[in-house]
């Protein structure tokens, strides 16, 4: 249930990707009429069957002066942010003037889920409150147990447990969520160029003979220790297993409960004509403490 704090508005900050469309669809579902900040340089969307605006990520007074005038009380930040706003770039307003030499820590100095924490503390008023994609779409989030008919295997299920270690220990430097293990071996880590570009890597390591290309290996995403379950959770898409599948790898396992899984329809068809899973685990269960 999504957390109301008044009568009013809600509000989704689009970034880049699908997702941000899926929540604003579950949210009009819902009777919700949200409003759409689209960032600029991100979000690709066509937005003409909401209403919308198109803002650039450093222009927080204008969204709290905008925010007001709409009567948001809650807000959604969903999708994909290629770059952190320099701090030039950054429309603090009166109240936010404060709190600079916090954002100056953060963007300099901090991991994603830090810089993220602060905008929402930015963000956020009394009258104003960010709640996260799961109360709005909790139909997004993945399950636990496989979605199809294949499931892992031994060699995966090694896999699995190795790469889940290895996201555990990512994941509490802030660093990135997923990680990606081959015969037993983590082979990638996930870190600011995001999970598109980790699998294209181990695509390349497997081409170069770096890595073995006769063993399949596992993508392991799992929500970070310290992490804020209001933004950033842990996703997987069509784009996801696609790009798996380029990497030769058996499957994707995805943090059951803490993450998000789109497309689930494209996805199950597409990982049981090739032959690989995708399954919800609970890293506790798997022994990766």
């Amino acid at each position: 249930m999504a957390q109301r704090v008044g009568s009013g508005r809600l509000a989704i900050i689009a970034g880049s990707g699908k997702l941000p469309l899926y929540v604003a669809e579950a949210a009009r579902d819902k009777g919700e009429q949200p409003f759409i900040f689209a960032l600029k340089g991100e979000s690709s969307t066509d937005w003409n069957g909401f209403d919308h605006m198109t803002i650039s990520i450093g222009e927080i007074a204008l969204f709290k002066k905008l925010a007001a005038d709409l009567g948001i009380d809650r807000i959604i930040m969903s999708g994909g942010v290629s770059r952190r706003p320099p701090l030039g770039e950054m429309r603090l307003g009166l109240a936010g003037l404060l709190k600079i030499p916090k954002m100056i820590r953060m963007l300099t100095g901090g991991g994603d889920n830090m810089v993220l924490t602060a905008v929402i503390d930015l963000l956020e008023s009394d009258r104003r409150k960010v709640i996260s994609v799961q109360d709005v779409a909790p139909a997004l989030v993945a399950e636990l147990g496989p979605i199809g008919k294949v499931r892992p295997d031994d060699s995966s299920l090694t896999d699995i447990a190795a790469a889940t270690k290895a996201a555990r220990l990512i994941g509490g430097l802030d660093i990135g969520q997923g990680a990606i293990a081959v015969g037993g071996r983590v082979v990638a880590l996930e870190g600011p160029e995001g999970t598109d570009a980790m699998l294209a890597r181990v695509t390349d390591l497997k081409r170069m003979g770096r890595v073995s290309s006769k063993r399949r290996g596992v993508l392991v995403k799992l929500c970070k220790v310290q992490q804020d379950m209001r933004v950033d959770l842990p996703s997987a898409g069509l784009a996801t297993i696609e790009n798996a599948h380029a990497a030769g790898l058996a499957g994707v396992a995805l943090e059951a409960g803490r993450s998000l899984l789109l497309d689930a329809d494209e996805v199950k068809a597409f990982a049981e004509r090739h032959d690989m899973f995708v399954t919800g685990i609970d890293p506790d269960a798997i022994g990766a403490n």
